[in-house]
């Protein structure tokens, strides 16, 4: 996978950004240079929530996230967000993301002539999504009317039981068994552990009867939800193949704001190609940023927790993203927990080769002696109960114990960095990286081209930074920049 152009008219601080990364050029680095507040970590992030997260149901909420204040102007019905160039497997696939006002699809249809359904007032973009949660909603009900149903059954059951003291234990089981399957229809009446507070047994069997009522009373309305979109549904998906369009999502600033549905188009690709492109490419884009950033694609309601006294919420959120997002990474301050997963899949898959073979493998100790050598004169070893890790410097054949504040920041940084490749497994992908050289000495930043090139060379990098040194590492032509916009003072 290469970037080979990306092109974005006008988002937040963005202004008709055209910038091209040669695919012929080697070492495949770019830094990318801007002013103070010049947009390189917002064009990082619009590229990497986009192609990252465009296919994924779960990733859609930080596209909506993104998106927020991007409106489209009263006297239009559609507005270009970005338009990104890829190269793969010896072709060159152009992506256009466009946001259309969501009910802006039946006058697309009118204009083609078309006499379009009754209901052409309901006609949007997203009826296709709108038919598939309500779908999802139809399943789950159905579920919770089939338990009701049984429980209803048993209770019959228990009822007949004689003796008052076992019926009774049987009307709690009974009643722990709803509450576990997420029915909480009489939760706030009683606690099931004290008897003397349970509710009848005909207070339970009614409860269970009413909510059964509702529950399919329920289920009927989504019924005939169902039946009414999806014709409209149909309708939408007809079109959008016809122009080979995909849906990605809805999002808008409020509720009151009507909202937009974002697109995008692949040219010469139809729909089922887009759709696996897509899926593909997503796979292929990383980010690395420092945990310090201020990441876009989270709420404004998390963004805002950086200017409180719970500003530690923040890097909760980070964290919280970071699970949903295998391509974000961050340049923790000591990547423990990563090396220590790093440690475990060597041993694990050293263990299989014994397995397979009868004999160990060497990728632990091929692993020490990486990190060993980056780490020059000191070594990194692992805790017998892979709980942790320890340093030492080898001091005149030696081994002494390094505390952390025995090691830089700039040493934690790179070592981060080797070993979220190494274990992530990067390779063939278009990585994306901010401020790559903060804590790194200038030496440092100069030879994070040679390192980057050494630890996964298939990749392309593209390196937002304000470093000379770095830039200085690549030829001038290899540089990039967000131009400064001139902006005119009033008087």
């Amino acid at each position: 996978m290469h970037l080979l152009r990306i092109q974005v008219p006008d988002f937040r601080g963005l202004k008709d950004i055209d910038i091209t990364f040669e695919k012929e050029f080697t070492p495949k680095i770019f830094p990318l240079g801007s002013q103070n507040g010049g947009g390189k970590s917002t064009l990082l992030q619009l590229i990497f929530v986009l192609l990252h997260c465009s296919r994924d149901p779960e990733r859609k909420i930080f596209l909506e996230n993104l998106l927020q204040g991007f409106k489209i102007s009263e006297n239009s019905d559609k507005r270009v967000l970005a338009t990104i160039e890829i190269w793969h497997q010896n072709q060159s696939f152009k992506i256009e993301f466009f946001a259309y006002r969501d009910f802006y699809l039946r006058d697309l249809l009118n204009s083609n002539g078309k006499k379009t359904i009754n209901d052409e007032a309901n006609l949007r973009f997203s009826a296709s999504i709108e038919l598939e949660e309500v779908k999802s909603k139809i399943l789950n009900l159905e579920k919770a009317v089939r338990d009701l149903e049984n429980s209803l059954n048993r209770l019959q059951e228990i009822n007949i039981i004689e003796n008052h003291d076992d019926r009774l234990l049987h009307i709690i089981e009974e009643s722990r068994y709803i509450l576990e399957s997420g029915l909480t229809i009489y939760s706030n009446k009683f606690d099931s552990s004290m008897s003397k507070n349970f509710p009848s047994f005909e207070d339970v069997q009614e409860d269970v009867k009413t909510t059964l009522e509702v529950y399919k009373l329920n289920l009927k309305r989504l019924y005939e939800k169902s039946q009414q979109i999806a014709p409209i549904s149909q309708k939408a998906l007809e079109y959008m193949q016809s122009k080979n369009l995909i849906y990605i999502c809805n999002y808008s600033k409020d509720k009151k704001q009507e909202e937009a549905a974002l697109i995008c188009n692949i040219d010469n690709l139809n729909i089922t190609e887009a759709e696996t492109f897509l899926n593909e490419l997503s796979q292929k884009v990383f980010m690395a940023a420092p945990a310090t950033q201020v990441f876009l694609f989270l709420s404004q309601e998390q963004r805002k927790q950086l200017f409180t006294q719970h500003s530690n919420n923040y890097y909760f959120s980070i964290k919280a993203a970071k699970s949903k997002l295998p391509g974000f990474f961050t340049y923790d301050f000591i990547p423990i927990e990563l090396l220590i997963k790093v440690f475990i899949a060597a041993r694990d898959q050293d263990f299989i080769k014994a397995i397979e073979t009868g004999e160990y493998g060497n990728n632990y100790k091929a692993l020490k002696n990486e990190l060993n050598k980056m780490l020059v004169n000191k070594k990194v070893n692992i805790d017998k109960d892979l709980a942790g890790v320890t340093f030492s410097l080898d001091k005149n054949g030696e081994h002494v114990e390094l505390y952390p504040e025995d090691l830089s920041h700039g040493e934690l940084k790179r070592l981060s960095i080797y070993m979220w490749i190494k274990y992530r497994n990067i390779e063939n992908a278009i990585v994306l990286m901010d401020e790559v050289e903060i804590a790194l000495h200038p030496d440092w930043q100069y030879q994070i081209i040679s390192d980057l090139i050494e630890w996964s060379p298939s990749n392309q990098y593209i390196l937002a930074t304000h470093s000379y040194e770095l830039c200085q590492a690549v030829t001038p032509a290899h540089v990039k920049e967000i131009e400064p916009k001139l902006i005119k003072k009033e008087a």
